[in-house]
């Protein structure tokens, strides 16, 4: 049975056009992610959103909030709080400003897709509820790039609070891929009193789910995602609670993952260094048939973007947010069910 691994039918064409200097790999956008953790009675869910099926990149597939730097981050200090700016860069291996920026995506994406803000009042204070319209009305400027975040965190007398967030794994998009991205993975907490709803534009579904359920999902070809979310889903499963999985991304390897692709005999062969299990062998296409793509069924019907929606008309492996529980799977879905 295949699995849910997302693999775009193009690739194919793309790698063997690059190796042949016919197309010229684009320079990566710097972005970062967020693995936003709860404890569940269950153990820790993390909390994950499933894009839609209108987007350019990795459509339908379940992914954690997050997005690319915004340049204004590297112009300016913001209000902060925990290890500082020399601290990450250390850690994350670039200089301070970029530092800083990276540090502020992952934050700020989280409140613009997740509705959870790490940052406070002074460097032991975290906000409580964001749920009113003035905090609503700051996400969409933040959103449509009308508001900065420093500018944000300034008119709130806010710190972003660095030290909410670990610094989990590096994963950069293959250079055969036209949308490509220089992608940090952090962990966090929810904070206490705050509560995630779908903020994003770019979700139609997002569920608290226990990683370990999650990737089942993903192995039984139910959950459409990318290698670097499985293989952070398959890291967080031996964690017993958020704060454990936090204290243990002191010291995790960020060595960039990049997918390497090679060509033994006529068979492709596409690889992520030291993350076997997403290792593709592609044939060459037989009497010019063009390539088909990996199955790479959901068993989430689509639904209404509303962060308060309940379950999906038919079976479904999540439950939403609203709903207060952590999440588990339910009988698989048939194809024709409408997956995505």
């Amino acid at each position: 049975m295949p699995n849910g691994q997302w693999y775009p039918p193009e690739w194919p064409v793309r790698i063997r056009a690059l190796a042949a200097g016919e197309i010229t790999a684009m320079t990566p956008r710097r972005a970062a992610t967020v693995m936003l953790l709860r404890d569940d009675p269950g153990g820790p869910a993390v909390h994950m959103l499933r894009r839609r099926a209108s987007m350019a990149f990795a459509a339908g597939a379940y992914a954690y909030p997050g997005g690319g730097v915004d340049p204004r981050d590297d112009d300016r200090t913001v209000g902060w709080a925990g290890p500082g700016r020399d601290a990450w860069a250390r850690r994350l291996g670039v200089d301070a400003a970029s530092a800083q920026a990276i540090v502020c995506a992952a934050v700020r994406e989280t409140y613009e897709e997740a509705g959870v803000l790490l940052a406070g009042e002074t460097a032991d204070t975290v906000v409580g509820d964001t749920t009113g319209d003035d905090w609503k009305a700051d996400r969409d400027a933040l959103a449509g790039h009308e508001l900065s975040f420093a500018d944000f965190l300034d008119r709130r007398g806010l710190v972003l609070r660095s030290d909410l967030l670990g610094a989990w794994a590096r994963w950069i998009t293959p250079e055969f891929e036209p949308r490509r991205y220089d992608t940090w993975f952090f962990v966090a907490a929810l904070p206490p009193g705050q509560r995630t709803r779908n903020a994003s534009t770019e979700a139609d579904r997002t569920v608290w789910i226990r990683p370990a359920e999650a990737t089942e999902a993903y192995d039984r070809g139910e959950l459409l995602m990318m290698p670097p979310t499985v293989a952070t889903l398959r890291q967080l499963q031996s964690y017993g609670t958020a704060d454990d999985a936090l204290a243990g991304s002191e010291g995790r390897d960020l060595t960039p993952v990049l997918a390497t692709a090679r060509l033994e005999g006529e068979e492709l062969v596409l690889s992520w260094p030291g993350h076997e299990e997403f290792t593709k062998r592609v044939e060459p296409p037989q009497g010019g048939q063009k390539q088909s793509q990996s199955p790479s069924p959901s068993p989430v019907q689509s639904e209404s973007p509303s962060p308060s929606s309940g379950q999906s008309p038919s079976s479904s492996p999540t439950q939403s947010p609203s709903s207060g529980q952590s999440p588990t799977p339910g009988p698989r879905e048939s194809p024709s069910g409408g997956p995505r």
